[in-house]
C-alpha cells in the first residue's frame, strides 16, 4: 500500500511512518518543516520520499498525491495557543490545510482518509450528577480565580466525571478545538460526496519520546520534561488534580494503521477515541516525570488557562471493538521511558 503521511516528520506522525514501514508499507511525507515545531532538520527514514512543503499550497499536494492509495493526514497546528492572535493560524493550517487536501483526494480519485483529531471537540468531559449523566457549562472565571476548579451542576451540586464516548455532545471550547471539530465536518463532507470513507481519531493525551520541547503549544506532558531537562521544577496549574487520558505515541500510530485497514472495507466518516482508557491526574505525571528523572519535586501553582477544561477521559471501547485496536503501553511503563528518552530539539 502507498501511504502518504501529512506531517510526517513531526512527533506523532513520525511514530506513524516508522510503524508503516514496519508493517512494510510504501511511504511518502508531506511537510513544511514551521518553524514553531522543527527545531531543525529532523532525520528521514531510509525508504520514505520526502516533500517539503504546505498542505495549504494546492500544486503541490496535487504532486504529492500521485499514486497514493491512502492519506494519513496529521499536519496541523496544536494546542491551546498563546492567545486569540494565533485564530488566523489555526483556521489557515487546520481548516483551509484539511480542505486544500481532501479537494485534491476528491480529484485524484482517492478515497480512504484518516486523520488526527482529538478530545478537545468535546469540550468538558462527561459526568454524573443527581440527575444523571450531564455536561456542565464552561466555568466561570470568579470560581477559577478563587480556586473552585471543580464544574458544579446548574444547583451548585458536585458532579463525578466519568469516561466520555464519541456520541456525546461536542462543545468545543477554544479556537484550536473549533478547528478540529471543523477538520471531522470537512471529512465528513468530502465522504458523502465522493464516496470515501474517513476515520477521524480523537487523540487523548499524547506523549513520547521525540516530543517536541520548549514551545507553548507543546501538550502537557513536553512542558514538564522541558523543565526538567532545565533543571527546573514541572509547574502543575490548577491543584494538579484534572483527569486525563495518557496514551503513548506508539499505541496512537498503532490505532492509525487499524484505521488504514478500516477504510479498506467499510463506508462514509466515524470518529473513534484514542485514548489508554486508565485515568491519571496531571499532577500525577508530573511527579512520575520527576520521580523517574531525578529532577525537583513539581510546584502545585494554583494558576489557570481560560480555555482549559477540568477534567477529560476517554472511552475507547469503539475502536477496540470495531477495529481490534488496544493499547501496549502502561503509563508506569511509558512515563519511566518517557522521563529520559530524547526530545526534539527547541524550536527557535
Amino acid at each position: 500500500m502507498r501511504l502518504l503521511v501529512t506531517g510526517g516528520a513531526g512527533f506523532i506522525g513520525s511514530t506513524i511512518v516508522e510503524a508503516a514501514l514496519a508493517q512494510g508499507h510504501e511511504v511518502r511525507v508531506l511537510d513544511s518543516l514551521r518553524s514553531d515545531v522543527h527545531g531543525g532538520e529532523p532525520a528521514i527514514p531510509d525508504g520514505v520520499e520526502f516533500v517539503r512543503g504546505d498542505v495549504r499550497d494546492a500544486s503541490l499536494v496535487a504532486d504529492a498525491l500521485a499514486g497514493i492509495d491512502v492519506v494519513c493526514h496529521q499536519a496541523a497546528k496544536v494546542g491551546l495557543g498563546v492567545d486569540f492572535s494565533d485564530a488566523p493560524d489555526y483556521v489557515s493550517s487546520n481548516e483551509f490545510g484539511t480542505a486544500v487536501l481532501l479537494a485534491a483526494m476528491a480529484q485524484a480519485g482517492i478515497r480512504r482518509f484518516v486523520q488526527a483529531s482529538s478530545m478537545v471537540v468535546y469540550g468538558e468531559g462527561a459526568y454524573v450528577g443527581a440527575k444523571g449523566l450531564t455536561r456542565p457549562a464552561p466555568r466561570r472565571v470568579e470560581d477559577l480565580d478563587a480556586g473552585r476548579f471543580d464544574p458544579l451542576d446548574d444547583d451548585g451540586g458536585a458532579l463525578e466525571p466519568a469516561l466520555i464516548g464519541e456520541d456525546a455532545p461536542l462543545d468545543p471550547r477554544n479556537v484550536y478545538a473549533i478547528s478540529k471539530l471543523s477538520q471531522e465536518h470537512l471529512a465528513t463532507s468530502w465522504a458523502r460526496s465522493t464516496g470515501g470513507v474517513a476515520a477521524s481519531l480523537r487523540y487523548h493525551n499524547v506523549y513520547g519520546p521525540g516530543m517536541p520541547q520548549n514551545t507553548p503549544y507543546a501538550g502537557v506532558a513536553s512542558l514538564f520534561r522541558s523543565s526538567l531537562e532545565r533543571g527546573e521544577a514541572p509547574r502543575v496549574f490548577e491543584d494538579g488534580r484534572q483527569r486525563r487520558d495518557f496514551v503513548h505515541s506508539r499505541d496512537i500510530a498503532a490505532a492509525n494503521l487499524a484505521a488504514i485497514d478500516w477504510t479498506a472495507d467499510n463506508e462514509g466518516a466515524r470518529a473513534f477515541n484514542v485514548g489508554s482508557g486508565v485515568v491519571h491526574t496531571i499532577g500525577e505525571i508530573a511527579q512520575q516525570l520527576s520521580e523517574h528523572s531525578g529532577g525537583p519535586a513539581p510546584v502545585v501553582t494554583g494558576q489557570y488557562r481560560l480555555g482549559d477544561v477540568r477534567h477529560i477521559t476517554a472511552s475507547s471501547e469503539r475502536l477496540k471493538t470495531e477495529l481490534g485496536w488496544a493499547p501496549q503501553m502502561t503509563f508506569e511503563a511509558g512515563m519511566r521511558e518517557f522521563a529520559t528518552a530524547p526530545l526534539r530539539a527547541a524550536v527557535t
